[in-house]
């Protein structure tokens, strides 16, 4: 068996493939060496099975009921600081996203008509506002006549007061993550090793020096010595099968994604089950609220062992309705998703029943089939046709909202240590996510990671950056280029 242990070195690390990872690596100077890993293979994210959208401010004055709607959504837990940072950098990296070729739905393809149903049953508890607060909708007065949004579709998810909502048919995280995935295969300076797992940090005078790493197999196990099937070969062979391999490096970021492999029913990929927060727990790193899961409340009933398929948020947005065993009504569909959740377990119970019914009789069978294809495939797959009949749905496992405590930088309690997406706590999202929020706070702290490293480490000046396809240019006095060395006697220090 190959058990030989290698050390390798980088400048910076990044553990996680996902949008967080691809867009930190994309904000980091393209004359430094950055290595990249990933658990099993690079499109097995769950950055990929992201459907509803991500969440833009859309003009100023749309900036207090979008805070208020996040922090309405988390029931008030929320780190004030972290929500109007997300929300205020929400513009620049959907400049960003566009800049990378990402193609969002435009108005003139896809009207936004929001669901009129729930609405019309709850009307003083529309997206989960008080009665007597206005619930603004798609006006003329709210629509952007110039700049960056304009011409763009939106839609509306539970507990959002207006449509916010850029997508991409029903596969928006699928469009975001290959667009910045194919940019970062550009890039000579990054390498990205597939099916292999970190197994610990390496610490050293209580700072994060690096990570160990080892080849796994599909089920996230360590080989017998053979490579994986379906593996990529690994640049300069750094990675060999079955061995383990020391990668050093300046600085760290842990973007590994979500708890979800450690339930029975999640919409997760299985491989993702917080690998990096027991590591972290090892090494006395903070973490916080643990207990702060989401429970999504649409997914498709199934028998068959596995992850379970998401039912978007969006489409209830967009006008379908949750039935009872009956065929009756029993909640307000725009509501947050906790309190969904709950209302479907209730009727579940009261009716004897393993799941709930969704209809989508009152979304136009065009408007199906253009926003929403990849479900509309999946069901017809599984023996329902959307357009003519309702499914049956269930609750499961979605999102973790606990993870790394980390600052609104993404430092960790750990120095050189960063975390980013679903990994990390920074606050945001309180005690339950609002939909369609989770890309765009990955994608802003995973870039704030990168400008804290590239600001601590005097790479580039503060007002430039690498997003948008600019170039960086070296600040300040020049770092020891240690890599360049090819024997194993280079000083620690370089890396600290």
């Amino acid at each position: 068996m190959g058990t030989a242990e290698r050390e390798e070195y980088a400048d910076v690390v990044i553990v996680g493939t996902g949008v967080a990872g691809l867009y930190s690596a994309l904000n980091l100077p393209r004359d430094k060496r950055i290595i990249m890993i990933t658990k099993s293979d690079v499109e097995s994210s769950d950055s990929f099975l992201a459907q509803g959208g991500i969440c833009v401010l859309r003009n100023e004055a749309d900036y207090d009921s979008y805070f208020e709607d996040t922090m309405r959504a988390g029931h008030y837990e929320n780190r004030k600081e972290s929500v109007d940072i997300m929300i205020r950098s929400s513009q620049a990296v959907i400049g960003d996203l566009i800049g990378y070729g990402v193609e969002f739905q435009r108005a003139a393809e896809q009207p936004a008509e929001g669901n009129p149903a729930a609405a019309a049953v709850h009307p003083d508890e529309a997206a989960g506002h008080p009665a007597g607060q206005q619930v603004s909708g798609d006006t003329d007065q709210d629509t952007e006549k110039e700049g960056l949004l304009k011409g763009y579709a939106f839609t509306r998810e539970g507990a959002h007061s207006r449509p916010r909502i850029l997508f991409h048919e029903d596969i928006t995280g699928k469009e975001i993550t290959s667009r910045l995935l194919a940019r970062v295969r550009e890039l000579d300076h990054v390498e990205i090793w597939e099916y292999t797992a970190m197994t610990d940090i390496i610490v050293r005078d209580g700072k994060c020096t690096g990570i160990i790493a080892q080849k796994v197999g599909k089920d996230g196990q360590p080989t017998d010595g053979r490579a994986a099937a379906g593996t990529t070969a690994d640049r300069d062979s750094a990675v060999q099968a079955g061995g383990t391999i020391k990668i050093y490096a300046k600085d760290t970021i842990l973007a590994s994604g979500g708890i979800g492999g450690r339930y029975k029913h999640s919409t997760n990929f299985p491989h993702l089950t917080g690998d990096a927060l027991v590591i972290a727990k090892k090494h006395g790193v903070r973490l916080e609220h643990l207990d702060y899961v989401q429970i999504h409340p649409t997914t498709l009933y199934s028998r068959k062992p596995g992850r379970r398929f998401l039912i978007s948020e969006s489409v209830r947005g967009e006008g379908a309705v949750l039935l009872n065993k009956n065929g009756e009504r029993f909640v307000n569909e725009l509501l947050p998703r906790d309190v969904v959740t709950a209302a479907i377990r209730e009727q579940m119970e009261k009716d004897g029943t393993d799941h709930v019914w969704l209809s989508m009789k009152d979304i136009e069978k065009e408007k199906i089939l253009k926003h929403f294809p990849n479900i509309y495939q999946h069901c017809l797959e599984e023996g329902f046709d959307v357009t003519k009949e309702a499914i049956p749905v269930v609750p499961a496992q979605h999102y973790f909202m606990g993870g790394i405590w980390v600052d609104s930088d993404s430092r960790t309690s750990m120095e050189h240590l960063y975390a980013a997406g679903e990994t990390s706590c920074n606050g945001v999202h309180g005690a339950n996510r609002l939909a369609s929020n989770s890309l765009l706070e990955s994608l802003v702290f995973a870039g704030r990671a990168a400008d804290k490293i590239c600001k601590d480490r005097g790479w580039i000046s503060e007002d430039t950056r690498g997003q948008s396809g600019k170039q960086f240019r070296r600040q300040g006095k020049t770092d020891t280029e240690y890599m360049e060395t090819s024997d194993d006697t280079r000083e620690r220090e370089d890396i600290a």
